[in-house]
């Protein structure tokens, strides 16, 4: 079996697309406003790349470390849930987050670039790391993306990973 056979073998059984925010769905940067207002920029390719997830049948939630209005804000507009933010324990949270959905890790796809996200990683089906998630990540994840976080990265690892269940031709989603 070829590399590529066994990621489309454990492609296909995956339900579920969790997400990592900061340096995932944004690039990683924090801003303030004067008035100490946290501000995240999201790219809009990766709201489209959520709507066709959605729309191929996946469920599409947010596993973060950070607690922050603006992603419950964007969650809200891409139909987004669960969301679980403010959690540094993302291995207890993944726990957490299946057994409250049902379902188990292997059928999971994950967006994660940094450290706290490797043992959500190790243990999903499928994962997936921005072009600029730091090294540790890159070299334990299925597939390193060309995009950066925040630069349509979220858009790219849904076009592969539906590309690689056979269901669409990786650019399809575009």
């Amino acid at each position: 079996m070829t590399e590529r056979d066994d990621l489309a073998r454990r492609a296909r059984a995956v339900e579920w697309l969790l997400l990592d925010v900061d340096g995932v769905m944004t690039d990683g940067r924090l801003w303030y406003t004067a008035g100490g207002e946290e501000v995240k920029v999201f790219h809009v390719r990766d709201g489209y790349g959520i709507k066709a997830a959605r729309r191929a049948g996946l469920r599409v939630g947010i596993l973060s470390g950070r607690r922050s209005e603006a992603v419950a804000r964007r969650a809200a507009e891409l139909g987004i849930d669960p969301v679980v933010q403010g959690r540094d324990d993302k291995g207890q949270a993944l726990d957490e987050l299946l057994a409250a959905q049902g379902t188990t890790a292997d059928r999971v796809a994950y967006v994660g670039d940094d450290v706290p996200d490797l043992e959500v990683i190790e243990r999903v089906a499928l994962s997936f790391a921005p072009a600029d998630a730091v090294e540790a990540v890159r070299r334990r994840v299925d597939v390193v993306l060309a995009a950066a976080g925040g630069a349509g990265a979220v858009r790219e690892a849904v076009e592969r990973l539906l590309g690689l269940r056979g269901g669409e031709d990786e650019n399809e989603a575009s």
